[in-house]
This record gives C-alpha cells, sequence and structure tokens, in this order.
C-alpha cells in the first residue's frame, strides 16, 4: 500500500499512466478551464493539468481539473485507487472492502511537524495583504453566481470544547478578495459544529485546505458519526498519522502538504447571495440565496500552487465516485456489524448517488431463516439512520451473483427479480434524514431536509427451494470449462482482436 502525501505526487503517479493532460496553451479561468474540465469527464478523457491561465501567466498557479474522477487508462478508477493507497488496477469491490475495513481498526492521530518543515507555509499573506482574486480560480458553469475556489478542498472546524475535529466538503464561493460565501446545511457535521460556535455567540474558527494530499477528500467525503474525526480515520486507512502544521490565524491545524491554505471564521449573523452552481444530481442550478460569510485573515501557499477544480453535473464527477464509493464503505462496515449477511455495497456513478446497490451471500435465507421481507426491515433499520440516511433514497437489493459495479448487469437483475407488486417488490419506508438537492422532492422535504425511502427487493433465494434458483445463462454457466477454454485460446484464429 503506497501512501501518497501530496497532490503533487498523486499527479506524479497519474502521469505515469497517462492520465493527465498537461496544457500549456493559454486557457482563460473565465469558463473556458471549466468547459474543457467537464468535457474530460464526458470523454473519460486524462485529468487536465491547465498551466497557463489568463491573467495570470508568469504566476506558476495551475488548475487540476477531474481529480476523482474515472480514469482514461485501462483501469477505470485508477485516480480513486491510487487516493486510498490501492494499485491503479484495482477494482470497484476492492476499494469498498479497503475503506470498510479501515473503519473497523482503531484510529490513528495526525503528527504535527514545524512550519519549517511544511510546503504550503512558503508564502504568507496576512490582514490587509489577504487576496484572493490572486489565484486562477474559474467560473466554471454558465450559470454560476461567482467563482467557486472550494470544489475540491477540506473544510476544517472543531467544536469549542476541541473534543471534536471535523473535515468536509462544501462548496465556497469568493465574494471579494478577502471573503467567501459558504453553503453550510445545518444537518450536515459542519453545521451541528457551527451551531455550537453560535449558541455561544462566537464566530466559527474555520480552515479551508485547497489541494491537499489525495485521500483527504474521500475521507472528508465519508458519512462517519458524529464526533469521528476524519484525520484519525486516515492514519487508520495508512497505518500512519497525516502530517498536520499549525495554522496562522486560528486554533487548528492544517494538511502540511496543501496547495492553499484559507483561513478565518465564520460570520455570526453576516450573509452574502451565494449561487448558482450546479451539484450532484445534474441539473443546472438557477437559485442564488443568503449564505455564511467566511472573513479570511490569511492565505499560506505553495510556489506555484495547484488548486484542483470539480466542474460538478451529471455523472461521472467527483460528487459521484466519493460520496458513492465513501458511502458504500461506511454503509458495508455498518451492516455487517449489524450482523447482516451482506457481500458488498456499491453506488452505480450513473445514478448520481440516487442508487445504492446491495449484495447479499447466496445463502442468506439458509442461513439467517429470514424471509425476504424481514431481511429488508432490518436492513432498512440500519441504514435509514443518521448521515448513512441522507444519501440513500432507492436501495437495490439483489444476491451476489450479480456483479453489483456493473451497471449493465445490475439493471438486468432489477428488471428481472424485482416483483411489481409492492408487497413483494418494494417496500417503502417513512421520512428520513435525505439530501435536499434531488430534483423530485416536494418544497418542505427540501427545507425539512426529510423524505420517504424505497427498497427493491430483487432477491430471489427465499422464493425457490435449494438447487431450483434460476442460474444466469452466462458464457461462465452455460458452457463447459473446457469448451470454454478452447473458444478463448482460439479467440485471435477467429479473428477476433480482443478478449
Amino acid at each position: 500500500m503506497k501512501h501518497l502525501r501530496s497532490l503533487r505526487a498523486f499527479i506524479d503517479e497519474l502521469e505515469k499512466l497517462g492520465d493527465v493532460q498537461r496544457i500549456d496553451a493559454e486557457v482563460d479561468w473565465n469558463l473556458e478551464a471549466g468547459a474543457i474540465i467537464r468535457r474530460c469527464y464526458d470523454l473519460q478523457a486524462p485529468a487536465p493539468l491547465f498551466t497557463s491561465l489568463t491573467g495570470y501567466t508568469g504566476t506558476g498557479f495551475r488548475l487540476f481539473g477531474a481529480p476523482g474522477a474515472l480514469s482514461s487508462s485501462r483501469h477505470r478508477f485508477a485516480r480513486i485507487a491510487l487516493a486510498v493507497g490501492l494499485d491503479a488496477d484495482a477494482t470497484g469491490q476492492q476499494i469498498v472492502e479497503h475503506l470498510a475495513a479501515a473503519r473497523a481498526r482503531p484510529g490513528i492521530p495526525p503528527v504535527e511537524v514545524a512550519r519549517e518543515q511544511a510546503p504550503c507555509k512558503e508564502n504568507v499573506m496576512l490582514g490587509d495583504d489577504v487576496d484572493l482574486l490572486a489565484f486562477p480560480t474559474p467560473l466554471i458553469h454558465a450559470g454560476d453566481g461567482g467563482r467557486y475556489i472550494q470544489t475540491y478542498g477540506m473544510n476544517i472546524v472543531k467544536t469549542p470544547d476541541g473534543s471534536w475535529t471535523n473535515w468536509s466538503i462544501n462548496r465556497m464561493m469568493i465574494h471579494d478578495r478577502n471573503t467567501l460565501a459558504c453553503l453550510i446545511p445545518a444537518p450536515q457535521h459542519l453545521g451541528v459544529i457551527r451551531s455550537q460556535w453560535t449558541a455561544l455567540g462566537r464566530p466559527m474558527p474555520i480552515a479551508l485546505a485547497i489541494g491537499v494530499e489525495p485521500a483527504l477528500p474521500w475521507v472528508g467525503g465519508m458519512p462517519l458519526p458524529e464526533g469521528a474525526d476524519e484525520s484519525h480515520y486516515l492514519g487508520a486507512l495508512f497505518g500512519e498519522g497525516i502530517e498536520l502544521v499549525r495554522a496562522e490565524t486560528v486554533d487548528l491545524l492544517v494538511p502540511a502538504t496543501a496547495e492553499i491554505v484559507i483561513e478565518g471564521h465564520i460570520s455570526l449573523d453576516e450573509t452574502v447571495m451565494e449561487g448558482p452552481f450546479n451539484e450532484f444530481p445534474g441539473y443546472n442550478a438557477t437559485e442564488a440565496s443568503p449564505k455564511a460569510v467566511f472573513h479570511v485573515s490569511a492565505v499560506t501557499y505553495r510556489d506555484g500552487a495547484i488548486q484542483p477544480v470539480v466542474a460538478a453535473g451529471p455523472p461521472v464527477e467527483e460528487d459521484h465516485t466519493i460520496i458513492g464509493t465513501t458511502s458504500a464503505a461506511e454503509i458495508l462496515h455498518l451492516l455487517r456489524e449489524a450482523g447482516l449477511p451482506i457481500s458488498s455495497a456499491w453506488y452505480n456513478f450513473e445514478a448520481a448517488v440516487h442508487w445504492l446497490s446491495l449484495a447479499v451471500r447466496s445463502d442468506w435465507h439458509r442461513t439467517t431463516g429470514l424471509g425476504s421481507h424481514e431481511l429488508v426491515d432490518r436492513i432498512a433499520a440500519v441504514i435509514f439512520h443518521g448521515k448513512p440516511s441522507v444519501n440513500a433514497p432507492k436501495i437495490l437489493l439483489v444476491e451476489d451473483d450479480v456483479d453489483i459495479t456493473d451497471l449493465s448487469e445490475l439493471v438486468w437483475a432489477f428488471a428481472t427479480r424485482s416483483h411489481p407488486d409492492v408487497d413483494r417488490g418494494e417496500f417503502h419506508y417513512p421520512p428520513a434524514v435525505s439530501d435536499q438537492l434531488a430534483v423530485y422532492l416536494t418544497p418542505e422535504e427540501a427545507r425539512s431536509f426529510m423524505a420517504g425511502k424505497v427498497i427493491y427487493n430483487c432477491l430471489l433465494a427465499d422464493l425457490y427451494p435449494g438447487g431450483k434458483r434460476p442460474v444466469k445463462g452466462s458464457f461462465e454457466n452455460g458452457w463447459p470449462a473446457e469448451v470454454r477454454d478452447r473458444v478463448l485460446a482460439n479467440w485471435a484464429t477467429y479473428g477476433f482482436t480482443e478478449q
């Protein structure tokens, strides 16, 4: 397992795979860079690294687009796998298993390093010298309300008593040279901690770290329980603590190798207009609203700082890969902890984090004695509670003869195994904690962060006696091994060019 400790080390590894496209031609930060990034998602192209931005040529500042998207290499999940310490050829299920296994291990706290050891301290802006417009932050989408400097960074805050530090990703838009407009939903942990500062009548100290080591955005997007420190989980993931350094103007520790660190306070009650900005459901945003103000007191940054950028929208982009992969891992951990016979969990990225797929051990009915409705209810009791409920509006439940990471297999299983009768094929549950951005929600559901849930039952084991369950008529199941081997050995002889 390889722990890549900086964004630059991550980019180096991607370049070895041919998964980075360096763009030295001048590109305008005003929409052109965002359009290129979006096109890279659509084509599953190499991640673009922009080295010359209009108005910023000669500064050395760079943009890195699509840092956590699907790879252009022959390894589809390479950017995800390398970020979390696995080889580039890791499968989706191996990645989820890796993340889930770390949840069962004790956390390892960060290591504080001296200022002189921290590349993020190479340059420092303080007080009146702070200028957020010094960086080539792009206007990403044509309808955006402003330039979004935070699309893939880490918001770092801690409770007033210091007992809990939280790391998260929430978008932030530049308002002017020393203030940001921040999306801080109340049910999210960032909002929970802010409410504690507000109750004391004090602005919340915050640090925004941009261009962090590659595993941090994945850890920050994972629905860990309240009170869990994401940096400690990252330590468990790699078996060693992340290196942090003390911030300049707030009592927080920040990633030592971050490209840019922005420090300050979230105002108690001051707001500015923020948005529109496209989000993970995949539709053009049209609404702006007042959001909390982040007053910036310091900015530190590396020479030639690299700013990662996500052009949010239709699948597949980082909202889908990060939320999907890490939420699947957390849910898999919780279901197994509850003693349920779950083989794997997966969010199909193409469904924009609206479908969670669960594979159940094929022997579940024999070993548990449960019927499918009872099993579905037990799964619902685990998932539709707390943070994991947020991005689990629709769940597809299948046996593990189906590869749930293969969308074509999953659609086939859903279409052929789920009964259209609501008493057998689908089970509806009362409103539970939900994301507010799904376009099908009513205004009240969006305001309350509560919406109904459904589990689609595609299980067969309790319908058929042993040995009678339908078997997929695939290449593997439909022909004797010696015939399959002969066909594969002679594939090129038949005139085909690929296996």
